[in-house]
């Protein structure tokens, strides 16, 4: 039990911030988030001897939170709402000229189908490569890079949409 324990509290302290970024990406909404995080470590908790290799760690706690959130739509379909660009902390100071980019970034990431953001933000939040991102979401290594190819495109043609921003706020 104690190296349970140990093992279980090793992979909480490494890896809760990286599932709760990824849980807020996928519900922009700081509670859901961490209620989402919460139970991805209850059931890792409940599940941790199936995990014989550590290094699997984080895509396993991924493929568990994002079964946790499909699980949440099918006992409930929640309204979703904007986030709030204050409820995401920055632990960089940050002008505003580059929150205000960034925060556009985000709408826009958040705009794209569901099937190229979730590979993107898998790829962008997560860090995880091509090869483990179709493992988690059970497609074809081509599927997903196809994907990430398409919502790279989609934010690059929003990007030259957009009038010049550089220098606007600036008084």
């Amino acid at each position: 039990m104690a190296t349970k324990q140990t093992r279980y509290e090793a992979l909480v302290k490494a890896l809760h911030a990286d599932l709760y970024r990824y849980a807020y990406w996928l519900c922009n909404e700081k509670q859901v988030a961490e209620d989402l995080v919460q139970e991805t470590f209850l059931r890792a908790w409940r599940a941790l001897d199936s995990l014989k290799d550590e290094k699997a760690a984080k895509s396993w706690l991924i493929t568990i939170l994002r079964r946790e959130n499909a699980r949440r739509f099918e006992r409930k379909r929640f309204e979703m709402s904007d986030y709030e660009e204050s409820t995401i902390t920055d632990n960089q100071s940050t002008s505003t000229e580059q929150q205000i980019e960034n925060h556009w970034l985000r709408e826009k990431i958040a705009s794209l189908p569901e099937e190229y953001r979730e590979p993107l933000v898998l790829q962008v939040v997560g860090g995880f490569s091509g090869e483990e991102i179709a493992k988690m979401l059970e497609l074809n290594k081509n599927t997903v890079m196809t994907r990430l190819f398409r919502a790279r495109n989609q934010l690059k043609d929003a990007l030259d949409e957009e009038p010049l921003m550089r220098g606007q706020y600036n008084g």
